[in-house]
């Protein structure tokens, strides 16, 4: 059996480089490597590595490009490992190379596996575009995506773990509400987002903003410091201490948060009637809901989605998501990620943009992700952006001249401990 798969192989690929790496291989290896393969597609280069069990590390060529493409397969099953967002140097805002990343995670004593880069940002602060929940932890949230490139204004396509780290994926809203004993649920249309064109609006600011919430001299404003006080079950318990705020500015406790309110409507009312002692209950979920938990343990975003159900719908992004030409239509190296049909399988794609790789088209990529075996798939940031790390070295080959480039947060493949 074993030499028949070994046959396929050198069918599938040219077979002039394999014969030396088929050398040993157990069957297990061997359909790795033959799931991990286009079907159809011709190589005249192959790596293949098992980075630990049940997490695969393939290259290949794409003779339809010719394009160069990388990817790395994670049976969620068994593979001994943990799924992380990491935002550059642990900050909001903030820029890191996916390779500063992982030797800063290693350095902490991680075993990181792999990583590749995540979801579009501001080139001038760093700051993602998306929802972001890392470790269960809310980073920011928005309902509606924060980006400049949009044809018109929606929630882009994320990818998460539910709390049973299930993967999942689906263009998901924040939703967050507060309720406090005397008055009516509050609802948090953003957290650590401050949306300046909203007439009236509620924004719950963590420490991760910083240490201060922002400047407005625009709207009618009420800030209510909270002190963190546990949580009970899926909801977050706090304490109102001081005053509530009429002006801006405020000191974000390092143990607690501000609920602010813009605009003189009803909602600014509500926060003014919070009072010094009341416990606000605060509760931080997605929309639609996920049915383990409201909260997730992961988010990040992208754009767009490429892969629903296994239909190709990349080349509906323009009407769904609002791509632009230039992302969607054009060839740029490009980063992916999809997981299969059962969720079993996790899995990372990056290819090659330049002289000797063509890159991809949206289309293109979704293609690849559904021939590697993705039921769900989307496109992270790409061109430029686009770096697999696997260790310590980076095997890909940026586009940029400056060669590896600094990006807003990294997904990252940790071998549990």
């Amino acid at each position: 059996m074993l030499r028949e798969w070994r046959g396929k192989v050198e069918r599938t690929f040219d077979g002039r480089c394999l014969r030396h790496l088929l050398r040993g291989l157990t069957v297990s290896s061997v359909i790795a490597l033959l799931a991990s393969t286009p079907s159809g597609a011709q190589s005249d280069t192959v790596v293949a590595r098992d980075l630990a069990p049940g997490v695969a590390y393939r290259q290949f060529t794409d003779a339809t490009g010719p394009r160069t493409a990388y990817v790395v397969r994670i049976d969620l099953r068994r593979a001994p490992v943990e799924v992380r967002v990491a935002r550059a140097h642990d900050r909001l805002t903030s820029r890191e190379r996916p390779s500063d990343v992982a030797r800063r995670l290693r350095a902490d004593g991680n075993d990181v596996l792999a990583a590749v880069n995540g979801d579009f940002f501001n080139l001038r602060d760093g700051s993602n575009e998306n929802n972001q929940v890392i470790a269960g932890e809310w980073w920011k949230g928005v309902r509606t995506t924060d980006s400049p490139y949009d044809t018109y204004d929606n929630t882009h396509i994320q990818f998460g773990l539910d709390a049973a780290r299930r993967p999942v994926m689906d263009r998901f809203m924040f939703d967050g509400i507060a309720w406090a004993p005397q008055g009516a649920a509050t609802p948090i249309i953003s957290l650590n987002y401050f949306d300046t064109g909203r007439f009236e609006t509620v924004v719950l600011y963590t420490p991760r903003f910083g240490e201060r919430t922002p400047h407005d001299t625009t709207r009618v404003v009420a800030e209510a410091p909270l002190t963190s006080a546990g949580r009970r079950g899926d909801t977050l318990l706090y304490v109102r201490r001081g005053p509530v705020d009429t002006t801006t500015g405020t000191v974000i406790p390092p143990d607690g948060a501000v609920l602010a309110a813009y605009g003189a409507g009803s909602r600014t009312a509500e926060v003014k009637a919070m009072r010094d002692g009341d416990t606000v209950r605060v509760l931080l979920a997605t929309s639609p809901r996920l049915t383990a938990s409201p909260t997730p343990s992961l988010l990040i975003g992208g754009w767009p989605r490429i892969l629903q159900d296994g239909a190709i719908v990349a080349d509906r992004s323009a009407t769904l998501e609002g791509t632009i030409s230039r992302n969607a239509e054009a060839r740029h190296a490009r980063t992916a990620i999809g997981f299969s049909r059962d969720s079993s399988t996790l899995i990372l794609l990056a290819v090659d943009g330049g002289t000797t790789s063509v890159g991809a088209t949206l289309t293109e990529l979704a293609t690849l992700m559904r021939k590697l075996g993705a039921w769900q798939a989307m496109n992270f940031d790409g061109g430029g952006s686009t770096t697999m790390v696997i260790g310590d070295t980076v095997v890909n080959r940026p586009t940029d001249s400056t060669g590896e480039r600094d990006v807003g947060n990294t997904l990252v493949i940790v071998r549990r401990r």
